[in-house]
């Protein structure tokens, strides 16, 4: 029987990207023959950055692994993961409120679009981080270097500087 190729859709703002995400890729990087990060904008949220900066920051944290590219996209998820064709969506669990919120959505991914979503526990030094978090801590100065990349935290400094410098 022959193998079957398996491409997988890891889809979320990441605005920023944080060492709590690049645990779940390199978890899903073993699962998939290939993994898509899909870089979207959430409507919800107030970005930092924009889509074609956060697929820039993200590109050389991941270079490294085999099988794995960057994409921005700006549709439903599952209509993303649709047009690329993948078979599976991989989500990041990181506490109960998570388990709750995915399960509703993947039970609509898959009624919806018949796509199967495939989750992974983050490691648990990650359970407490979120991208929504590290910016409201930043925003009031907060030290986040220890949550996410050193080129990052970089880039975020000087976003914030370049805000702050705007509102003066």
């Amino acid at each position: 029987m022959a193998k079957r190729f398996v491409r997988a859709v890891f889809p979320g703002s990441f605005d920023p990207i944080t060492n709590g995400h690049l645990d779940v890729i390199n978890r899903g990087v073993k699962l998939f023959d290939e993994l898509i990060i899909a870089v979207g904008n959430s409507p919800l949220k107030s970005q930092l950055f924009t889509l074609p900066e956060r697929v820039e920051i993200i590109k050389p944290l991941v270079a490294n692994l085999q099988g794995v590219t960057v994409q921005c996209y700006d549709c439903l998820t599952v209509e993303y993961a649709a047009s690329v064709g993948a078979t599976a969506i991989l989500r990041g669990l990181r506490n109960l409120t998570d388990v709750q919120y995915e399960f509703q959505l993947a039970m609509t991914n898959r009624a919806v679009a018949g796509i199967e979503t495939v989750f992974v526990m983050t490691g648990e030094q990650y359970g407490f981080t979120s991208s929504t978090l590290i910016r409201e801590i930043a925003r009031l100065g907060g030290d986040v270097s220890n949550l996410i990349p050193q080129g990052v935290y970089e880039k975020l400094q000087k976003r914030l500087a370049e805000i702050e410098l705007k509102q003066d």
